[in-house]
């Protein structure tokens, strides 16, 4: 019996490829207050993020924050332009010395922290102007405004690709809590009861794989049918 293809139950909305944010409890964005020092708390894990969390306390709140590599329960941490250029702190670029290393950059003031957030990795301040210039994991530069914040330091868990999965099972289970489908066989490696592509005497399709445009969600996957070249008379 046949069944509907891994990317057509993705593009269905299919529960077992949807996206899990039952497991994230918190965004981990800078919080929206004025200069203040807080202290480390408790040290936490997010299911479905692999950087550790940390439970700051400032003066008048209790905030999560993705933490910073080396941090310690205890530690101070600042929050504002005055704070020293230490990890953990978190600043306007700015206010940041070049070459300083920061991670969850804002891309505006104001919205939190967007660049730079997954585990293991940092950008670095190149200089500044009118904006920031800032080398980013990827190698490219990118312009900031000044005021953007920033925290100094390595975001933690760095080291989680060293682990080995040691099977398969593991691994199968961490592309589902990322949303993401498991290793897949070709079609065209199949035989023609389990997939359209399947059969003949060498790989091949064997019949057009374009996907019409008027193909409704779950089906409109793939190489999709030619523009129009031609006015409609």
């Amino acid at each position: 019996m046949g069944k509907r293809l891994i990317t057509q139950r993705r593009g269905r909305g299919f529960g077992r490829y949807r996206s899990p944010r039952h497991l994230r409890f918190t965004d981990a964005s800078h919080p929206k207050m004025r200069a203040d020092s807080g202290t480390v708390v408790d040290i936490l894990h997010e299911p479905g993020r692999i950087a550790p969390l940390v439970k700051v306390r400032y003066s008048d709140r209790d905030h999560l924050m993705i933490a910073p590599d080396g941090v310690s329960v205890g530690q101070e941490i600042t929050f504002g332009a005055r704070g020293a250029v230490s990890a953990g702190n978190t600043m306007p670029v700015g206010a940041l010395p070049e070459g300083t290393i920061v991670y969850n950059i804002e891309s505006q003031p104001g919205d939190g922290g967007k660049f730079a957030r997954t585990a293991g990795t940092a950008a670095t301040i190149v200089t500044h102007g009118d904006k920031t210039v800032l080398l980013m994991p990827s190698g490219k530069f990118k312009e900031v405004d000044n005021k953007c914040l920033a925290t100094v330091g390595l975001v933690a868990g760095g080291g989680h690709k060293e682990k080995p999965f040691a099977k398969s099972g593991k691994k199968f289970h961490a592309y589902g809590a990322k949303a993401k489908a498991y290793f897949k066989v070709k079609g065209i490696a199949m035989n023609p009861v389990n997939h359209p592509h399947g059969g003949g005497g060498h790989p091949h399709v064997g019949t057009q794989s374009s996907v019409g445009r008027n193909t409704p969600p779950g089906r409109k996957v793939g190489r999709l049918a030619p523009q129009r070249k031609k006015r409609k008379v």
